[in-house]
């Protein structure tokens, strides 16, 4: 069972003194040449924070376009986004988060200058969830927009005109990481894929963790880590990011959101936010990646429901690892690459926030299990059957290749077929009526002709003798 996203609950609930208050949409306030100089970056280099907006009143579609001038963001219409993806067809529906509904579509090069051709997302914001669905979109503009990396999905623009906010993405072919860990009907997932996919996701995060303002992304989770066809990972969904602590300030103060299963112990006891707590998220999909369990799965057993309760205890202990490892996987992974990721998800998952590295340690220790090929990996593989045909009729036949008639031998290799309990029986025993192929009802034609039988002469005398 999917864990329960608590940014669903409480995605259209005021919390008093908040400091998530977003710049209301709705107001249409005239803003002055001053105000509009302050959204401004002050240097090329350095990046609007979204925390300050929180006092500078309303924010506008012209004031948005001035600040993110330097984003190389493209503004879309409605009607645009509209018939990029065909009218918002269900042919073009791929799926439904917190935010709302995400569709497929393509946008064509002459849609603006500078724009390359290509296949595209577009999140369509849900309106029921109020001001803090519009703080979540605006979120996503500006850390998507100003933040550039390959581990982050690219943002390529937006939309926002009256009531419509919509955000338009680069498209992922290979979708989610939930997706392939737990929902695929394609086999397992490989070992190495599950490393290049925590290493790509470690990395996403410790270039977050870096910036020169930091950003806690505070809703890392399987489902939001995307896919590309090369299985290359890009964390998307920065709805609930926030801008980290700066100065002499330890931590953010903000209301309890993200994801049951997920979220740090002492952010959902406390309210307070530290980068370590993505270091914890980090952990607790590092397991989902080791055991191919999910956070929480309330069909198991009481004691197995919770991921990171019921594993945590075997990762520091290498004699019982096996105990969690996906047997999905059938024993094809590295022993010691596996017990390198356990230890740095043990780590990860400490009660004690300053106990856990950074995402900067985590990469440097999972690297090198990238290199780590200590396990005979065993993949498809094709049957050669040689089949040789010792018919003299036949030893004429041949193939015509380029016009000149080529012998061809086929040599069969034959296999004994498997017998089960009872072919072994019936051989040994072969008269034996447990295999007779009639059968005999009490009542009708066949008792009836057994009965005759048994009273005719050849049969007593063969009776008796």
């Amino acid at each position: 069972m999917p864990s329960t996203p608590w940014k669903s609950m409480l995605c259209c609930v005021a919390v008093a003194g908040d400091d998530d208050t977003p710049p209301s949409p709705t107001r249409r306030g005239r803003r002055t040449r001053r105000d509009r100089e302050r959204l401004l970056p002050s240097s090329s280099s350095s990046r609007v924070s979204l925390s300050s907006l929180g006092s500078s009143g309303t924010l506008t579609p012209e004031d948005l376009s001035v600040t993110l001038s330097g984003s190389n963001l493209y503004a879309f219409t409605y009607a645009e986004l509209r018939a990029v993806t065909g009218g918002f067809s269900r042919a073009n529906y791929l799926g439904c988060g917190g935010f709302g509904p995400v569709y497929q579509g393509r946008v064509d090069a002459g849609l603006r200058p500078g724009l390359d051709a290509q296949p595209v997302a577009v999140k369509y914001l849900d309106l029921d969830c109020g001001t803090q669905g519009h703080r979540e979109w605006l979120a996503e503009v500006f850390f998507l927009g100003q933040l550039r990396h390959e581990n982050l999905v690219k943002l390529v623009g937006y939309c926002y005109e009256d009531d419509h906010r919509m955000l338009v993405y680069e498209y992922m072919s290979n979708k989610s990481l939930e997706k392939h860990l737990f929902k695929s009907l394609d086999g397992a997932m490989p070992w190495m894929t599950r490393m290049k996919i925590a290493v790509g996701a470690a990395k996403g995060l410790a270039f977050l963790h870096d910036a020169d303002t930091p950003v806690i992304y505070r809703d890392f989770k399987a489902s939001n880590i995307l896919l590309d066809s090369d299985f290359n990972t890009k964390l998307s969904d920065f709805g609930l990011a926030k801008d980290g602590p700066q100065g002499e300030a330890t931590h953010v103060t903000t209301r309890i959101m993200g994801t049951n299963g997920y979220a740090a112990p002492e952010y959902i006891m406390t309210g307070h936010l530290t980068a370590k707590s993505d270091v914890y998220s980090f952990g607790v999909v590092l397991l989902e990646l080791l055991s191919g369990r999910q956070s929480v799965d309330l069909s198991r057993r009481q004691r197995e429901q919770s991921l990171v309760d019921w594993g945590r205890p075997y990762l520091k202990k290498s004699d019982k690892l096996y105990k969690i490892m996906d047997p999905a996987m059938e024993c094809q992974y590295s022993s010691k690459g596996a017990e390198r990721a356990a230890i740095v998800a043990y780590k990860c998952l400490s009660q004690n926030a300053k106990s856990r590295p950074t995402m900067r340690e985590v990469v440097k220790a999972l690297e090198p299990i990238l290199d780590m090929h200590d396990y005979l990996e065993v993949g498809p593989f094709v049957f050669t059957l040689i089949v040789e045909d010792n018919n003299e009729n036949n030893q004429s036949k041949g193939k015509m290749v380029d016009g000149e008639k080529v012998d061809v031998r086929i040599e069969t290799t034959m296999k004994e077929k498997y017998q089960s309990h009872q072919d072994r029986h019936r051989q040994k025993y072969p008269n034996s009526a447990v295999h007779a192929d009639v059968v005999l009802h009490r009542d009708g034609p066949h008792m009836s002709a057994l009965r005759r039988h048994r009273r005719t002469p050849s049969y007593v005398k063969e009776r008796g003798a």
